[in-house]
């Protein structure tokens, strides 16, 4: 089944609220949880997220991580202001930053410590463009963690995966997670992305049946 294309962008407040009240617990505490597995170093990084959606996960990181200082960055405005208000209600505004900006768009004065980003590669039309941005916004020897789902092979087995994982959500979510898994890339089509811009060092893993996991330090 060919990729098809969803919004780049999530700003529909609809969509925003939806998403953001959604249970995630697992897959985000999983990612976290991955991340610190992986690596030993990142005790007082500065960890830069790439789509960061309502700051779920960089709030997860920080409070395990109190040393850290995490920058998060989404397109979405209504994401970022929902992961703004969050920090602030948790009190760690002083750890966090969190900017409404496209990742085309970053400039960082200097480079992060690592690179953290769950689930917004299936939203870019060009991923290449991506992981540019993770190469190029890393110091050298960093960390990467990549998490996004993974396209199936075919619209029925999308729907399959919906009714098994999602079967009890909201109709709005429900179609998200359908339309989001269409938009995603196999694993295979990831690693020939990752070859293309020399970043083969990086290991790619398919943890589950609609995931796969990006991991490994950038040179």
């Amino acid at each position: 089944m060919d990729r098809i294309l969803e919004p780049e962008v999530m700003d529909d407040p609809e969509q925003v609220l939806a998403y953001a009240q959604a249970n995630f617990e697992a897959e985000n505490q999983g990612f976290v949880d991955r991340f610190l597995e992986l690596y030993d170093d990142v005790d007082e990084a500065h960890i830069l997220d790439l789509g960061c959606g309502p700051g779920d996960i960089p709030l997860r990181l920080i409070r395990q991580r109190s040393a850290c200082r995490i920058t998060g960055i989404d397109a979405s405005a209504p994401m970022i202001d929902w992961a703004k208000r969050m920090a602030q209600e948790a009190g760690q505004q002083d750890r966090l930053t969190f900017l409404c900006q496209k990742f085309q768009d970053l400039s960082l004065d200097v480079p992060a410590d690592a690179v953290i980003s769950n689930s917004l590669v299936h939203h870019v039309p060009n991923p290449l463009r991506f992981w540019y941005a993770v190469k190029t916004s890393l110091k050298s020897g960093g960390p990467v963690l990549v998490m996004d789902l993974m396209r199936p092979e075919s619209e029925e087995a999308a729907r399959n995966l919906v009714e098994r994982y999602a079967s009890d959500a909201p109709a709005r979510l429900r179609q998200d997670f359908f339309n989001s898994l269409l938009a995603a890339f196999t694993e295979d089509e990831v690693a020939a992305q990752l070859a293309e811009l020399n970043l083969s060092r990086l290991m790619v893993d398919v943890p589950d049946n609609r995931h796969w996991v990006v991991y490994g330090r950038v040179y």
